[in-house]
């Protein structure tokens, strides 16, 4: 992540939380006073759309980055819904709270990852803690949540032995009376290069190379200057450029490698893995894994599977941990 300077002044720090960490521009009262200044046409009877209105001026006004407005507003909306834009600030409970934690984790239906998920509570404890020393409410329903260390799970990836079975399957395809041999390609593309679905409907034709019949090249590229970063060379190996050739005489491609929807994709994948007998989902970040697990077995640099794989260093940091664990049990 490409971490700049900003002009904006930061705010001063909150006393540590359980964890010991300090929340990036979190309000504290003025030095001269102690406590922050009474919040004008504030009460514990307002709701709490009317409290985040209030506290987003409290942040502009405290010089927060514009970032952490949008992330503690974010947050907080997320929060208004949940319990609703009219509830009163004064009747929202530490049990209210933990419920609204458990259902970002839980029952939302969306993802919460554990940066997430910490960032959310630190919006509460920064929020509810404004709140309190304003004495706008009598106590603080967030200060006896602790902030947890939360792990996310590893990812699925799939052992050798069905990475042969989903060959074999593909090579049935392949070779059957109406031959297919997209789900072959699509395939061996990901479990070789572990590129992400968006890198992988982004390939055109012009970004593979196969003047080395025995070595063909994908160059990932991207349109964005700001994610030029990303952008690599990676092998596709041998075969590669026979199940190319086949495929465009079957499908005839004209632009992108994949001319079709990525849902289209998913399901390719999904059936190759009904067809195989592999009861753990074939999917663009299962094959993605299962490659950089492999590749980590089989000796590669740290660094360079950092580069094959287009993380930044902040986000290999976690990505490494969980390839190092997966790979510690034999594929």
């Amino acid at each position: 992540m490409d971490i700049r300077a900003r002009a904006e002044p930061r705010a001063h720090q909150l006393p540590l939380f359980p964890t010991g960490k300090i929340p990036l521009d979190a309000p504290r009262p003025p030095d001269d006073q102690g406590v922050p200044e009474p919040v004008e046409g504030l009460r514990s009877s307002s709701n709490l759309d009317e409290a985040t209105e209030a506290f987003h001026r409290h942040m502009r006004l405290k010089g927060f980055t514009q970032h952490t407005i949008n992330s503690f507003s974010g947050d907080l909306s997320l929060l208004s819904r949940y319990l609703g834009a009219n509830r009163p600030i004064g009747s929202i409970s530490t049990k209210d709270l933990k419920s609204f934690l458990s259902y970002l984790r839980f029952e939302r239906g969306k993802p919460c990852s554990p940066k997430s998920y910490a960032r959310r509570l630190t919006t509460l404890k920064v929020f509810f803690q404004w709140l309190a020393e304003s004495e706008v409410i009598t106590a603080d329903p967030a200060a006896p949540i602790a902030h947890e260390e939360v792990s996310s799970p590893l990812p699925q990836i799939l052992f050798d032995e069905e990475v042969e079975r989903l060959v074999e399957a593909g090579q049935q395809l392949r070779m059957a009376a109406k031959p297919d041999t997209r789900p072959l390609l699509l395939f061996q593309l990901l479990l070789r290069t572990g590129i992400k679905k968006g890198e992988c409907m982004a390939i055109k034709l012009s970004d593979i190379d196969l003047s080395d019949r025995n070595a063909g090249v994908l160059y990932v590229r991207y349109d964005s200057p700001r994610r030029r970063h990303k952008e690599r060379r990676l092998n596709l190996g041998a075969g590669f450029a026979l199940w190319l050739n086949e495929y465009r005489a079957q499908y005839h491609p004209q632009i992108h490698l994949f001319e079709c929807t990525p849902r289209n994709l998913e399901y390719v994948l999904r059936d190759l893995g009904l067809r195989a007998g592999v009861t753990t989902p074939v999917s663009f970040e299962t094959l993605r894994m299962t490659c950089a697990v492999r590749d980590y077995q089989r000796g590669m640099n740290p660094e360079a599977l950092r580069l094959k794989l287009g993380l930044s260093r902040i986000s290999w940091e976690e990505t490494s941990k969980k390839i190092a664990r997966l790979a510690a049990e034999p594929l």
